[in-house]
């Protein structure tokens, strides 16, 4: 369930298909930025009603969506 609402976040904040994201995408394979990931977090924090502590751990689709199964 956290990685189809993780998928669809990112799916809508670049404008792609959902499909094209997997649990394996990284944020450098989306075209994501420093500045990007920021928004994304927002977004992400909003939607699951969480603080998110981002880290350079956290490098694919599917480890941020473990990470935020940790905090709820």
């Amino acid at each position: 369930m956290t990685l189809e609402k993780v998928t669809a976040i990112l799916a809508e904040y670049k404008e792609m298909d959902a499909s094209e994201i997997t649990a394996e995408s990284t944020f450098e394979e989306l075209g994501l930025d420093s500045l990007d990931v920021v928004e994304i977090v927002m977004k992400i924090e909003d939607e699951f009603n969480i603080t998110l502590e981002m880290n350079s751990e956290i490098n694919t689709v599917g480890k941020l969506a473990d990470f935020i199964d940790t905090l709820l």
